[in-house]
């Protein structure tokens, strides 16, 4: 019977380790295929925030426009990126690409690890998790577009034209422009998976929406904690747009307890009817 149970957990270990490798390899790919463009991708994305014609300045613009708040239109953002470096330039190439390539592969990585996961649940777990790899891959893309349309623009405008002297000129070296910008846009990315966190710890009994109601005085504290570690320069502008989408992704997070917890009432008094019907 143990070398049953032991060929089991092995038969397991060895699936579980063909998802890895399958959901590795996947990025991998991706990694090699934003290596191969790496000049396109440095024009188009990692730099593209760092220029006034960046998609985010010009709705600034026209949003400065039509309120007349023409302070909301970035009109320069004096900076140089330079690399002092020997390796820099060739270490940020596959920094750049490995961030490029998990974030395509992450909705397949995700659906290889729920593939490993989904066997071993019950029915009525598998259809209260229907549509786990979307829902997971979807906040993660809101997070991660979150990241780089809006927080990495706003703070490099910001830090480009902060300057406490005229004599002194913002030249940026190229491995901290772009381990800023990988920084938010991962952070944001994982930090929108709290929904989800919320709803499976609902769903185990760990969480209730009285106790994050009752935690919510903390978890502002927290919430600010996370944007000051998140956001590398730490400014008030950066810190406020990552922490007030955080708070709402909180306040989203009691809703959707509230009506896990509402549901997980339900199955329980409908199953309790049943075993009365079936004694």
């Amino acid at each position: 019977m143990s070398e049953e149970k032991e060929m089991a957990f092995l038969d397991h270990l060895e699936e579980l380790r063909w998802h890895v490798v399958r959901a590795v390899a996947s990025v991998f790919i991706m990694m090699i295929f934003a290596f191969i463009y790496t000049e396109e991708i440095f024009k188009y994305i990692v730099f593209a925030p760092g220029h006034v014609d960046f998609i985010t300045f010009r709705w600034l613009c026209q949003l400065g426009e039509w309120t007349g708040a023409e302070g909301l239109c970035v009109t320069d953002i004096p900076m140089k990126i330079q690399s002092r470096f020997l390796m820099g330039q060739f270490t940020m190439q596959l920094q750049a690409s490995f961030v490029i390539g998990l974030v395509v592969a992450f909705p397949y990585v995700v659906w290889e690890m729920w593939s490993f996961v989904k066997p071993g649940l019950y029915n009525k777990e598998k259809r209260s998790s229907k549509g786990a790899v979307f829902s997971i891959s979807g906040l993660f893309l809101l997070g991660v577009s979150f990241g780089y349309f809006i927080l990495c623009p706003m703070t490099i405008a910001f830090l480009a034209n902060y300057t406490i002297s005229p004599d002194i000129s913002n030249e940026f070296d190229i491995t901290s422009y772009v381990s800023t910008i990988t920084i938010l846009v991962v952070s944001c990315g994982l930090l929108f998976q709290l929904p989800i966190v919320i709803f499976f710890l609902t769903k185990v009994g760990i969480v209730t929406p009285t106790l994050l109601k009752g935690f919510r005085k903390h978890a502002v504290i927290v919430i600010l904690v996370i944007g000051a570690i998140v956001t590398p320069s730490s400014d008030p502008l950066s810190l406020s747009l990552i922490s007030i989408p955080l708070y709402f992704l909180y306040e989203i997070s009691i809703l959707i307890s509230s009506i896990e917890l509402k549901r997980k009432a339900k199955r329980e008094l409908d199953e309790a009817r049943l075993d009365q019907q079936s004694s």
